[in-house]
């Protein structure tokens, strides 16, 4: 099974690069980047379909930008699961607040007892 998605329209098979959606109630078309997974009630458009597309009489069309941010790296994945990695990890005897007592825990939230009491 291939990961790329193909232009819903008749006898096109480029890949798709935008989603287009209905709201009904507005009279909207609405043209966004390809969203992240298929849904029923959505087309995905190539390139070509997506520059020649026109709404039903009456109707507007808001084309919303595609978002130039790029991808993250490889190598900001890797760092991401280990600060989750890290976070995740029970805090070790020696790491407890410093005067204070631990009394209770509550998932990540520690109880601590007043070292001046």
């Amino acid at each position: 099974m291939s990961s790329l998605r193909r232009c819903t329209r008749t006898a096109c098979g480029r890949a798709a690069v935008a989603t287009l959606t209905y709201v009904y109630a507005d009279q909207t078309a609405v043209l966004g980047p390809l969203a992240t997974y298929a849904e029923p009630h959505a087309y995905d458009l190539c390139q070509l379909h997506s520059e020649r597309l026109s709404a039903p009489r009456g109707w507007d069309v808001v084309r919303l930008a595609h978002d130039p941010e790029p991808a993250p790296s490889e190598d900001d994945l890797l760092a991401l699961a280990d600060l989750v990695r890290e976070a995740a990890r029970p805090p070790a005897p020696s790491e407890g607040a410093v005067g204070g007592h631990e009394v209770g825990r509550r998932g990540h939230l520690r109880v601590l007892r007043d070292p001046a009491e």
